[in-house]
């Protein structure tokens, strides 16, 4: 048995009962059951049907998501999450390099890089450089006034912590920042790169090896070794190219708000909703979430 979930974004209006009816009879689906009024609905069917994906762009186009899964282990026990553009709405390497006066010029090598158009190791070590010379300083600061946590990404944690699961938060940035993000949050755990501080100010080099796509599935998989879990356990969230190995491995790999080139390796993709949208097609209704900080 499979679940079609239909979601709707935050600043939607919403949507009524007549386009998940539709969808419903059309694709011979079971009874609906809303997990929140306008906002989420799901109901059972016997198979993937071959419009999956014409239906799909059909509901982008009405701001409403959709997403098609197997019924079985909907809910799951370990969340893997990207943290820039994801669980935090900015590019936080981007808002240091806006302290340094080269935000512009680090942006625009971001942006390739998590396409996957460029070497992630490379552009990274790239951008660093831009920023030697800058006060370490700056890093607080921009903790302080440019980074901002995603609508839902509290709940999200919250939720399935409360419900016993795992988190850990898995960043191709920095530990300056994903050690703020994740305290703000409560991952139980975080990894990323490190960047090299001398004297109070930015060296332009980062600690090598550097942590990209592959590190990223590394942490997963030593994740589940250490808790005797599988991947079908997991729920991996991420929006860049080297998300890609990890969403690959989980057995629900989210692309949220992704680059193009991601989302089209990924059946299941937010475009509208919030991280919530993550508890919704897990199933949880939304007076099952967690009160959050």
């Amino acid at each position: 048995m499979f679940v079609t979930t239909l979601l709707s974004g935050p600043e939607s209006a919403g949507f009524g009962s007549a386009p998940v009816e539709a969808v419903r009879a059309a694709w011979d689906g079971g009874p609906v059951r809303w997990l929140a009024s306008g906002v989420a609905a799901e109901f059972p069917m016997p198979r993937i049907p071959p419009d999956r994906w014409q239906v799909w762009a059909d509901l982008q186009a009405r701001g409403v998501d959709l997403i098609v899964q197997r019924a079985a282990g909907c809910r799951r026990r370990v969340l893997i999450a990207d943290m820039d553009s994801t669980m935090i709405g900015q590019e936080s390497l981007d808002e240091l390099a806006a302290e340094a006066g080269v935000g512009e010029k680090v942006a625009a090598i971001t942006a390739r890089a998590m396409n996957g158009e460029l070497d992630f190791g490379a552009a990274l070590r790239e951008r660093v450089g831009l920023l030697a010379g800058l006060d370490a300083g700056a890093i607080a600061r921009v903790c302080a006034n440019r980074i901002s946590l995603r609508p839902g990404a509290r709940q999200l944690v919250a939720t399935m912590k409360a419900n016993g699961g795992y988190s850990a938060l898995v960043s191709g940035g920095f530990t300056v920042f994903s050690g703020h993000v994740a305290a703000a949050l409560g991952f139980d755990e975080h990894h990323a790169n490190i960047l090299n501080i001398r004297a109070g100010r930015l060296t332009g080099t980062v600690a090598e090896p550097i942590l990209g796509r592959d590190a990223k599935g590394a942490v997963l998989r030593a994740i589940l070794a250490r808790k005797g879990l599988t991947t079908d356990d997991v729920m991996a969230v991420g929006d860049g190219a080297n998300d890609l190995g990890m969403l690959g491995l989980a057995g629900a790999g989210v692309a949220f708000h992704a680059k193009p080139a991601v989302a089209a390796e990924c059946d299941l993709r937010i475009n509208h909703g919030d991280l919530t949208a993550l508890l919704y097609i897990q199933g949880y209704r939304r007076d099952e979430f967690a009160a959050s900080a």
